[in-house]
């Protein structure tokens, strides 16, 4: 037996702290006996972390995590079954090791390196997480490369100014072919004449359906507008000194009708009325050839030959003077007609400029900045939001004179639809949102199913949030 000297002790222990400048007392150091081994507290504890079952190696063998009863068998008794095989059947072979499964006695290994890691908790309950799974995925829309159907339409303006094309809240379509407006029902495909308009007065040079669906006005190139019962055929009446040339653009607002003439001049006429004009907007220079309503009524957004964007609100030019406008945005640089107010998003606007610009330009109408601007290549004639997702159309003129259907707000292209030989000036979407009507300038029209198919969408239809005050736009 090895005798370790006897560890050398100090009579006292001072430590003289440099810091406080004192001197403290400490007691002697314990000294524990193992054995014949005299070892301080820091080993005594080394010694037994190293023996404990928390600290495991790969390549040491954990007795204290061997089953040595079942090592035995495995050594001694299995082998016997395997030298003398006993012929039985198969039943009693299937019980043999449905038995042995049962007891954990299939296992092939006979030495544990590290004891067995602690069942998992389930962070996330599990029918929570069985609701999860069961959520299906959504299904990759199919979008016809073709158009579905195609018409004809002679005598159709190759003219970017004018509005020829609208498709109203009754499932009718109106278009305007020289001094002709046609109405064609999409729920039968029957075709009827609404007027034909004299060459003094015409050609018509737009159309748009009063929110009713009944009732449709018309604008001349004399300067007025007709306004007529679909239903009918008859003329309600006729809206005179408006402007002092063509009536190129129109919307409604519930019972106002908006117009935009070549003379630069935004007016609001209340149909109600005898002496129809309430209001009227001076910032253009030259021919307003987009007119678009927010979803609100509050706001117009107006786009010229002048290359200029307005946005004009209501409230503030009900109180200020005529000219007054929200915003003006001189971001484009070629006419602006195509103007799309975003069903989602109740102050984000989409609007398009011409051969010159090529941009389509993301507005929020509260601020007046612009969020984004894409390039895409070909003059934007119009622009189309999808009711049920967020998606975009545009329209465009040479060279490829194809309709582009975007992903909002990444701005991915998802298709490209051609079939026009001259530049797709005009689009109208129908009530339900799901097809789309295109007139070009090579006297066609034709329907693309671009948005998917009714039924889908009134699954996915789902109603835009409104705004927190939407309504106010300045706090006085």
């Amino acid at each position: 037996m090895k005798v370790f000297p006897p560890r050398r002790l100090y009579r006292t222990g001072f430590f003289l702290s440099r810091r406080f400048c004192t001197t403290k007392a400490f007691p002697p150091r314990r000294l524990y006996h193992t054995g014949s081994l005299t070892c301080s507290p820091a080993r005594h504890q080394i010694l037994r972390r190293k023996s404990s079952q928390e600290n495991l190696d790969r390549f040491i063998p954990n007795r204290s995590a061997m089953d040595f009863d079942y090592a035995h068998y495995m050594l001694t008794q299995s082998r016997k079954g395997k030298e003398n095989p006993v012929a039985s059947s198969p039943a009693k072979e299937a019980y043999r090791k449905l038995l042995a499964d049962s007891l954990g006695m299939n296992r092939t290994r006979i030495l544990a390196f590290r004891n067995k890691p602690p069942t998992p908790r389930d962070v996330v309950p599990s029918e929570w997480s069985s609701v999860q799974q069961a959520k299906p995925v959504k299904a990759r829309r199919y979008i016809p490369q073709t158009s579905e159907r195609t018409l004809d339409a002679p005598d159709i303006q190759d003219d970017y100014y004018l509005n020829l094309l609208d498709w109203g809240s009754s499932n009718v379509l109106a278009i305007a072919l020289g001094n002709t407006v046609y109405l064609w029902d999409a729920a039968d495909g029957n075709t009827s004449e609404l007027v034909i308009v004299d060459d003094d007065v015409g050609p018509v040079t737009s159309v748009k359906w009063a929110p009713d669906g009944r009732h449709i006005s018309v604008g001349l190139n004399n300067s007025e507008v007709q306004l007529w019962d679909s239903t009918s055929n008859k003329l309600l009446r006729t809206l005179r000194g408006c402007h002092q040339s063509r009536v190129g653009s129109m919307d409604w607002n519930n019972h106002i009708l908006t117009t935009g003439g070549m003379d630069g001049q935004i007016v609001n006429n209340d149909v109600r009325i005898r002496a129809h004009i309430v209001e009227t907007y001076s910032g253009h220079h030259q021919e307003v050839c987009g007119l678009k309503w927010s979803a609100s009524g509050q706001q117009l957004a107006s786009g010229g030959n002048d290359n200029l964007l307005h946005i004009w609100d209501r409230s503030v030019a009900s109180v200020n003077s005529r000219s007054r406008w929200l915003h003006r945005l001189e971001d484009h640089t070629a006419a602006v007609k195509a103007l799309a107010w975003c069903p989602f998003q109740g102050n984000l606007l989409a609007s398009g400029g011409g051969g010159g610009d090529k941009c389509i330009k993301f507005w929020n109408t509260h601020t007046g900045a612009c969020l984004n601007s894409v390039d895409t290549g070909s003059q934007v004639c119009a622009l189309l939001w999808n009711q049920n997702e967020r998606e975009l159309l545009s329209s465009h003129g040479f060279t490829q004179n194809q309709l582009t259907l975007w992903k909002y707000p990444s701005m991915v292209k998802m298709a490209e639809l051609t079939g026009h030989t001259s530049r797709v000036l005009f689009m109208a979407q129908s009530p339900d949102g799901c097809t789309v009507a295109t007139a070009a300038g090579d006297e066609t029209l034709r329907f693309w199913n671009v948005f998917g198919s009714p039924e889908v969408a009134a699954k996915a239809t789902r109603k835009a949030v409104p705004e927190a005050f939407a309504n106010v736009n300045r706090i006085r």
